[in-house]
């Protein structure tokens, strides 16, 4: 292994450890916890390696919610390929994001939630981001209907799905009743679906 193959794997490693424990820290104490001091004091590197690697707490934010992306995406294609048939795919792509959301509110929050510098919807969306909208639209085509955009069905689930996670967590829907909106949600689509 050369010099310069080294210094990259290091700088690599320092920052997967500055993300992880940015997400470490908001998951138990919130993102406003989340300062380049602290991290800086928490992995034991200076604030100016901090720097080295993200100019400020926006562009850390930009890292956990790629990473998040990533992750989400390789959960959603897990629980649709699990899924036998079009309604309990989408029903598994429903469980599964509001279950992501629920389990890593804080990676939620980075993805979705604050402004990470990241760019959605757009021709510069970094990749992650595309493909977790990809993993919801590879299961969502089959099922949009008929002269149905296949993106547009799936940004309405995406944004159906948002909206029941962000309203559960902020204590205006009652968690128990999740099952049952997921449910609804379901019906509903495949009802849309076969017109």
């Amino acid at each position: 292994m050369s010099v310069q193959e080294r210094k990259e794997r290091e700088r690599a490693d320092r920052e997967r450890l500055i993300l992880a424990t940015a997400r470490e820290i908001a998951e138990d104490q919130g993102w406003d916890a989340v300062t380049t001091r602290r991290l800086a004091e928490r992995i034991e590197y200076s604030q100016p390696v901090l720097y080295s690697h993200f100019r400020g707490k926006r562009e850390i934010i930009g890292g956990v919610a790629l990473q998040g992306a990533a992750e989400m995406a390789v959960a959603l294609r897990a629980a649709a390929s699990a899924a036998d048939g079009p309604r309990a795919r989408v029903t598994a792509l429903a469980r599964t994001y509001l279950d992501f959301a629920a389990r890593s509110p804080a990676v939620y929050d980075a993805m979705f939630q604050l402004d990470g510098g990241l760019a959605f919807a757009q021709e510069d969306t970094p990749a992650p981001l595309q493909d977790a909208f990809a993993a919801l639209l590879e299961s969502l085509g089959e099922v949009a209907g008929n002269g149905v955009d296949p993106g547009l069905f799936t940004e309405v689930f995406w944004a159906s799905l948002h909206g029941l996670a962000t309203l559960t967590r902020a204590g205006r829907l009652p968690p128990a009743e999740t099952e049952r909106r997921t449910e609804l949600l379901v019906d509903r689509l495949a009802v849309l679906s076969r017109s």
